[in-house]
Parts: structure tokens; C-alpha cells; sequence
């Protein structure tokens, strides 16, 4: 394996060199490839993945799974013209009429390693980022979800060459030695323990990297919010693909005067959304489904109250211990935490003393308390008044920061991640900037002095 891994990515580093400066024509066509094959396939994409996970709606592939791929490749086709246009930067006057500008260049050969959670958005948001960027990609999906993962070899092979993008199939050995290629940047969804060790292989190269980890992303509902509003947008946070969602909330967070209002209103919002198992995406394999029911056991035996509306929905634990497993691990499940506190300073500063998240809800309509949260708070994104919609947004950048990841992709934002912004400096025929070579003269320091 390790030998077709070198060898796929030097036939992309060759092709590169041929070609390392793709045309706008040119990228934009591939571009269009990626999309006329993500719906022509639709209906084969939806059974794969429904294959993978055993159940789950078509309605919510299609809003998590397809419709972003096509929205982000509308949106760098339509702006990258844009995007890869230099751009002039001022220098100091004592050395006009000298010019200075930025050009975007693309960094050669990127590698991708994609989570099996959304395994089909997640797999090429990010590649189609890297090929609006001018780079070669290769890819490597989740084994965890093997259906979508060969769908996706085949018809990325029917409709794109392997020297531009090529997906590298296989188990979790296949991915270790795929960290340690020498990629020019690589980008990794997944868990913090995987990150990790993705991070030090790539550490070996000197390869740069952006690691999106997901993490306890909370929610805060202040007093001044719409509870039923509010806990109906919490659940479709939670619910989605059964809380296998890296921006998924994590817990929640209310002032202890309106903990009994805000549960009710939750668990009305479970009945309403979630009346029953038809919609609901199961737990991708049973190791998954037993690590949420241990943490729901776990807190039953701790005394905590817990309400449970049945496997296929979201479980609420009321203000559970911090040291159980559902306050200390990122749950990546059905089980989502209610925790009273007595105001927004306290409930501030309870998110500021643990890792920075993903995503930060926060639910409230004054401006007062919005831009105290803007300005106290650190996470990868900041949402107001919903959940998970600021991932459909291609100029939003999405990434994470401190725990949560580094880097941010995405629109523009994937454009420069995976380009090198090239400071190019032009000389002026006639310049006066050979005066600063030595000998020094003593003007020179009159000069300087004037800075």
C-alpha cells in the first residue's frame, strides 16, 4: 500500500509541475465535474449511505449530505475569478516608485482525510476548496462507511483524472501511512486522539496542517429568549444524523429560575420533531449505539434525572456531575446534558474554563449580550438563535480553535488555506534605493530619523 501511495502522489506532484498554474477556465470546469457528478448520482449517493448507517433519511442527506457540495461549488465558481486576482499592497515612500502585491499560488499536492459522519460533504467540501486553489488532491475516506467510500472512488475516476483528485480506499493502517506522505497541506476531520497522531506523522515532513476536531460545543439560553423557539432549534441541532455531528450541541446551559421551562420546552421539541423512529439516523455501528446508552446508564446510576423519549431520539440528563463521561468526552450522540447556572456570567464563565468548542450557540436577542459573548468568549464559530445553519453559509469560514482545531476552510477562506499568498516586490527602473547600500552616508541617519 505504502508504494501506490508514493506512487499516486508522484504522478500528482509530476502533473503538477506541468501544470502549476491551473487556468480559471480550467478549475472552474472541474469544478462543474464535481457537480454534475454529485447530482447525476444523487439517488446513488443517498443508497450508499443509507447502506452505511443502516438507516437514515433522505431528506437529511440531501440537506447535509449533497445540497452543500452543490452550493459550494456554485459559490467558487461564481467568485473565483475574484479570489485569484492579485491584489496591491502599499510599500514605504522611501522606497517608491517601487511596487508590492500579493498573488494567490497554488501549493501542489493536498492530502485529505475525511470522517465517515457525513461522508460525502465532508469528503469534498474540503477537495473542492484545494482544486479552487489550483492544487492536485488525493483523498482518503473513512472505512467506517465503506458503501460511500467505493461510490465515491468510482465515479470520482469517471469524471475527474486521478492526476487531479484520486481516492485512496482502505482500513485504519492505510490511513497512518497516508498522514505520512509528504503533502504539500493536509487537512483531517475527525476526533482529537486521531488528530493527534495525524498531526505528528505530518510533523515528520514539515506538512502543514488543518485539523478540524470538533469537540463540547455548548448552548446557552438567556433569560430573554423564546424558549420553545429556541429548544425546537437546539433539538434540530441534536437530532441531525443522530447527534453524529461535530457541531452538534453538546450541552446545554440555562439560569437555574428557568431550568424547569426550558426542560419542558426541550422535551416537547423531542415529541415534535422526533414522534418516532422513521426520520431517525441510527448509531453508525453498534460499539457507537452502547457507548451512548453507557453514558445514559452511567448517569441513571449516578441519581441523575433523565428524560428519554425512546432510542431514536435525543435524551435529556439533568444536571449531571462534571466528572461523568457525558461533561468530560465529546458524546457525539443522542444524550445532551441540561445544566443550570445561576446567569450569564456564570453560564460565560463555565464555557470559558474548558476548551474552546467548535460551535458556541447562543440564544438571545439583546445586543448588549451578544457582544459580551463576541468579545469573552473563544470558539471556532459564534451562532445566535439557531444551530448548525452557519455551516450552509460557503463565505463563513469553518474551523475550529485551540482544542476544537486549527485552520479554517471553506469559500475564500479554503482558497487562501490552500494557496500561498506569494509577496511579490517589483523594483522601478530608476530608484533611489541604492543610496541605502553601504558605504552608509551620514544623511542616511537624518533620514531614518523622519520615520
Amino acid at each position: 500500500m505504502t508504494q501506490h501511495l508514493n506512487a499516486c502522489l508522484e504522478t500528482q506532484r509530476l502533473a503538477f509541475r506541468q501544470s502549476p498554474y491551473p487556468s480559471l477556465a480550467e478549475r472552474r470546469a472541474h469544478l462543474a465535474r464535481l457537480a454534475l457528478m454529485t447530482k447525476q448520482h444523487r439517488h446513488a449517493i443517498i443508497e450508499a449511505i443509507q447502506a452505511d448507517f443502516g438507516q437514515r433519511s433522505d431528506i437529511e442527506i440531501q440537506l447535509a449530505d449533497i445540497q452543500p457540495v452543490l452550493d459550494a461549488v456554485r459559490h467558487a465558481r461564481r467568485h473565483l475569478w475574484r479570489w485569484m486576482r492579485p491584489w496591491r499592497v502599499s510599500v514605504p515612500w522611501r522606497l517608491l516608485p517601487a511596487r508590492a502585491r500579493i498573488v494567490p499560488q497554488p501549493l501542489g499536492v493536498v492530502g485529505v482525510i475525511s470522517p465517515w459522519n457525513y461522508p460525502w460533504s465532508l469528503a469534498l467540501m474540503p477537495v473542492i476548496d484545494a482544486i479552487a486553489a489550483g492544487n492536485r488532491v488525493m483523498l482518503k475516506p473513512s472505512e467506517l462507511t465503506p458503501h460511500t467510500s467505493a461510490l465515491l472512488s468510482r465515479l470520482v475516476h469517471q469524471y475527474l483524472s486521478p492526476q487531479l483528485l484520486s481516492v485512496i480506499e482502505g482500513n485504519a493502517t492505510t490511513g497512518q501511512a497516508f498522514s505520512a506522505l509528504p503533502f504539500d497541506h493536509l487537512l483531517f476531520t475527525g476526533s482529537t486522539s486521531v488528530g493527534q497522531k495525524v498531526a505528528l506523522a505530518a510533523a515528520h515532513n514539515l506538512t502543514p496542517t488543518t485539523l478540524e476536531l470538533g469537540g463540547k460545543s455548548p448552548a446557552f439560553v438567556a433569560e430573554d429568549a423564546d424558549f420553545t423557539r429556541a429548544a425546537e432549534a437546539i433539538m434540530f441541532g441534536k437530532g441531525m444524523n443522530g447527534g453524529q455531528t461535530c457541531i452538534a450541541p453538546d450541552y446545554v446551559l440555562v439560569e437555574s429560575r428557568h431550568f424547569d421551562a426550558l426542560t419542558s420546552a426541550l422535551s416537547q421539541a423531542i415529541l415534535k420533531q422526533r414522534p418516532s423512529a422513521q426520520d431517525a439516523t441510527q448509531p453508525l455501528t453498534e460499539a457507537h449505539r452502547k457507548r451512548s446508552e453507557a453514558m445514559l446508564a452511567e448517569a441513571r446510576n449516578h441519581g441523575c434525572r433523565v428524560i428519554d423519549h425512546g432510542s431514536h431520539a435525543p435524551a435529556l440528563i439533568l444536571d449531571p456531575h462534571q466528572r461523568l463521561t457525558v461533561m468530560s468526552e465529546e458524546i457525539f450522540g443522542r444524550c445532551l446534558p441540561v445544566i443550570s447556572v445561576k446567569d450569564n456570567d456564570h453560564a460565560l464563565g463555565f464555557v470559558n474554563a474548558r476548551p474552546h468548542p467548535l460551535a458556541l450557540y447562543v440564544f438571545t436577542h439583546q445586543r448588549d449580550r451578544q457582544r459580551q459573548w463576541q468579545r469573552a468568549s473563544q470558539s471556532g464559530a459564534l451562532v445566535f438563535n439557531t444551530t448548525l445553519l452557519h455551516y450552509s453559509v460557503p463565505g463563513l469560514p469553518f474551523g475550529g480553535v485551540g482544542a476544537s482545531g486549527h485552520g479554517a476552510y471553506h469559500g475564500r477562506h479554503g482558497f487562501h488555506r490552500f494557496s500561498h499568498l506569494r509577496g511579490v516586490f517589483y523594483q522601478a527602473n530608476r530608484s533611489p534605493t541604492p543610496q541605502l547600500y553601504p558605504p552608509y552616508r551620514r544623511w542616511l541617519l537624518k533620514l531614518l530619523r523622519l520615520a
